[in-house]
């Protein structure tokens, strides 16, 4: 599990068009992880349209949103183009479920990632970390409270 207080471990992965992003390119802005297990399920899907339909809340602390699962870049293009996600969708596909495991959460039975939320400060440290079991949607209200709290904030 990711340490509150650790540098966050860098990582670049493709995004839902192919392209490389590294969580360093978000250097100077807070980060929300949103790591989900499986685009097309019920209740990520219901997950990912709440922090879309509270975007306002991430732009008031100019945070960015990175949502990351093992899925293909593909299967994460299909998934947005079908929801309208406007945030940043990273596949932790190949080698699969890397950054999952280096951030420790990934569940190497399922071969997915569990629901974990991982909040990271301007300067790349992690401030919070919380989770949900994976047959459950993640509570969201402590999360504007973490990012009211963030350094510079």
């Amino acid at each position: 599990m990711s340490a509150i207080g650790s540098t966050a471990p860098d990582f670049t992965l493709q995004d839902r068009h192919g392209e490389s992003r590294s969580l360093g390119d978000y250097r100077g802005a807070p980060v929300v992880l949103v790591f989900f297990p499986y685009a097309f399920s019920p209740i990520c899907t219901d997950e990912l349209c709440h922090l879309q339909d509270h975007a306002d809340m991430f732009d008031e602390f100019a945070a960015v949103v990175v949502c990351i699962s093992t899925d293909s870049h593909f299967a994460l293009d299909a998934f947005a183009r079908q929801e309208s996600y406007d945030f940043q969708m990273l596949s932790d596909h190949w080698p699969h479920g890397d950054v999952a495991r280096r951030y420790g959460v990934l569940d190497e039975d399922a071969g997915c990632a569990q629901r974990h939320t991982i909040t990271i400060d301007a300067r790349g440290i992690i401030r919070d970390v919380s989770s949900a079991d994976i047959t459950q949607a993640r509570e969201w209200d402590r999360l504007r409270g973490v990012l009211e709290n963030l350094p510079g904030s």
